[in-house]
């Protein structure tokens, strides 16, 4: 069956140019691009989806057949592209001693929208492909400021803003990597005390393939009027998803899961978040209600929705949190 690629409308697509037959993507259906899955395998199980989701995220092995096989494929379409450029342009240059560096995928999305998930799922897919590359996950918390920075400098409420992040480590860091550089490490985070764990890393010692996960990884920046070069996050992505979601969604999603941790997490006296779990519910609505609106929806406004046309694919969820539709860049 030939499936019949819509343009998906100007509206959807901020900065595009009007009309459909200008715009940079195709849009399906999620009936119509699960069948580009073909006779791509089920290496998962609902017991590992289940270990694999994040909190209050439903996504379950039928989203998996639905969505991600066909997003599998279509990865490894693109793996193996960047991997004959390679080989043909190492011949070109005489260079029989240059080793492929690794594919970096970079996710991006809201906060509460389910990044974290589809992270890990791809993850696991992909390095169960038959030539078990190796594959390594990473998320952009790490390289936030530490909160005694954030404190001192008055930027708690702007925390995950793209001001939050050590910009030059995170530099440094995708600049060892795509140099192939053994063992580059990466600071690591604590979702329980909310911020950086000193002298901890996550090493990463040149896998086939990178995923890295982070509200503002599309994120753009000024560029230097005298020319010279400041790479973007970005830059280094081989490949670019954005997780997309109706705006109200989100919201009722962030403030769902907010009240779910104060069941769980908070309770937790090593909890950053501790203090909400022994206040009232109403109370702790509230409070959500006030980050939801102080904080994420404004750097949704800001830094993170701007940044959705500059991916390569994006999946649109739906009320229930699974996704509705898929948006491909053409080529």
């Amino acid at each position: 069956m030939t499936i019949a690629a819509k343009d998906i409308d100007a509206a959807d697509i901020p900065g595009n140019l009007q009309g459909g037959d200008y715009s940079p993507y195709h849009v399906f259906s999620a009936e119509e691009w699960s069948r580009f899955r073909a006779d791509t395998p089920l290496t998962l199980t609902a017991d590992e989806v289940q270990r694999l989701r994040s909190l209050n995220d439903p996504v379950d092995l039928g989203e998996v057949r639905r969505i991600y096989l066909s997003l599998s494929r279509l990865l490894s379409a693109h793996v193996e592209a960047s991997q004959i450029l390679f080989q043909q342009r190492k011949r070109f240059l005489s260079m029989s001693d240059e080793t492929k560096t690794p594919f970096v995928i970079g996710i991006a999305g809201s906060v509460a929208v389910g990044k974290s998930t589809t992270a890990r799922i791809l993850a696991e897919l992909l390095a169960r492909w038959p030539s078990s590359p190796k594959v390594d996950l990473i998320t952009t918390d790490g390289f936030l400021y530490p909160n005694a920075i954030l404190q001192r400098e008055n930027m708690m409420d702007r925390k995950g803003f793209p001001e939050s992040y050590d910009i030059g480590a995170l530099l440094r860091f995708l600049s060892a990597i795509k140099a192939g550089q053994p063992n580059v490490k990466a600071p690591t985070y604590s979702h329980l005390t909310y911020d950086v764990i000193p002298d901890r890393f996550q090493t990463i010692d040149r896998p086939d393939i990178l995923i890295f996960e982070g509200i503002n990884v599309l994120q753009s920046r000024n560029l230097p009027a005298d020319g010279k070069i400041v790479p973007m996050v970005s830059d280094f992505f081989d490949f670019s998803i954005y997780i997309d979601a109706e705006e109200s969604l989100i919201h009722s999603w962030y403030v769902s899961r907010f009240m779910r941790l104060r069941e769980t997490a908070f309770k937790d006296p090593q909890s950053f978040f501790h203090r909400y779990a022994t206040i009232g519910e109403d109370a702790a609505r509230a409070i959500a209600e006030g980050l939801w609106h102080n904080i994420n929806l404004k750097n949704l406004h800001q830094n993170i929705l701007p940044t959705r046309p500059r991916a390569d694919l994006i999946l649109q969820k739906g009320p229930n949190h699974l996704t509705q539709t898929v948006a491909l860049r053409k080529l």
